[in-house]
Order: C-alpha cells, then structure tokens, then sequence
C-alpha cells in the first residue's frame, strides 16, 4: 500500500529535495506540490492525504498557522530553517520535526514515525482456512448474512463468518458506517446520498430509520 505525500513549501530547491526524497522511498508517491497553504488547502478537500510534508516559513500565512485552521489534519511532518518552532509544532501534534537541510535517513527516520500515528489500514478476515488481508480502501461496503458477511472489494469478494454487528465494532469509525441492518458502506466509496438512501458503487441502499441520525452527523462534519 502507498502512501500520498503533499509536499507544501515556498522555496522550489526544498520542494524538489523533498520531491526526491519521497520518489526515493517505497511505498510513498507525490500527490501534490504546493508553493501556499491555499492551494494546499484544495488539495486536502478533494483528496485523502496520508503525508503532509509542511514548511512553516510562508508567505499570507505560515505552516503552524495552516495546520491550526485544520480540523482533521493528516499526520504533518514540519520542514523548517528555524529551530525555535520546535516546540510550538510538537504542541500541534506533528510527528516529526525536520530541521533544513536534513539528510535522507533524517527524512527516513521521520517518515517512520508516521506509522504511530496512523490507524490500521487493514484487518485479517478468515477466509477458507487462512487469514486474508484485506486493506480498507478496498472495500466498498459488506453485507450481512445472518453468521456471515460478505465483503464487497474494488474488484472481488470474500465471505467470512462473522456477524455485522460484530465487524461494526471491529471496523475504524471514522471509515464505515451501519446504514441499514444489512450493510455497512466505506464513506470513502460513497458518491452519492439523499434523505432515505445511499449510492455506493453501482448499488443503492436504503438509510434505516435506526442509523439515519449518525450518518447525517458524519456528512455534517466531514470526519470520514
């Protein structure tokens, strides 16, 4: 699995040292490089970031300022020339501190810490015998069956002994959400929504009066 690095910083030779660095380790690819927290900004709106490579150091409004406004910030590493906003940068929660200019193992050493950061991105599901990942962004949603579930993935699907309710606790929160007795949906996979139901994939399926409220919370504050 990859992770999508956006890398914001107003100086092109530290976008570009940055930009390598990535290209350089495997399983992270560039989604953006951006000169302002503006455009950064679109960015993180439209799209799910898994890295934030963020200057502090910026014209209109600097990194810490930026990463403030943030209601769900992704993990953020900090780049910076100055040593003094340390501290203020590990108050907001970042996982890392990368004074400029850092080497590759510096830059190796934070993009590790990443990982204490993150939740699981994926769960074993017992599947004919054997234990099968599964990573989340792959499912589109799963459907209960009595004592199995099916688990409806980008391009195929498993059936597992377990019961919905059961897998609904298992599940991250802020991913899944139980729209009917019947099924969960990825709210990353959902496209469109109305009063009464959901459309995920090619499918549509009906909101139960039971599971209404709480979705309609996650569409209001966005935390999915």
């Amino acid at each position: 699995m990859s992770f999508k690095c956006l890398i914001v910083d107003d100086e092109p030779i530290a976008q570009d040292i940055v930009k390598g660095f990535v290209m350089d380790t495997p399983n992270l690819v560039v989604h953006g490089v951006c000169d302002n927290a503006m455009q950064a900004l679109e960015i993180l709106q439209k799209s799910s970031i898994d890295i934030l490579f963020l200057d502090i150091e910026m014209p209109k409004i600097s990194g810490l300022s930026f990463l403030k406004t943030l209601q769900n910030p992704p993990p953020t590493i900090l780049t910076t020339a100055y040593r003094e906003f340390a501290l203020e940068g590990f108050d907001l929660n970042v996982v890392d501190y990368l004074l400029k200019p850092f080497s590759f193992e510096r830059f190796l050493k934070a993009v590790n810490k990443v990982e204490q950061f993150t939740e699981p991105t994926y769960e074993y599901f017992r599947v004919d015998g054997k234990n099968v990942k599964v990573y989340y962004d792959d499912i589109e949603y799963i459907e209960g069956l009595s004592n199995y579930v099916r688990i409806h993935l980008s391009n195929s699907q498993i059936v597992v002994y377990d019961k919905l309710v059961d897998l609904d606790k298992k599940l991250p929160a802020n991913q899944f959400i139980r729209v009917h007795r019947s099924y969960i949906i990825s709210m990353s996979k959902l496209k469109a929504y109305g009063n009464d139901y959901v459309e995920v994939s090619d499918k549509r399926f009906s909101v139960g009066n039971t599971y209404r409220d709480r979705f309609f919370e996650m569409i209001k504050r966005k935390i999915y």
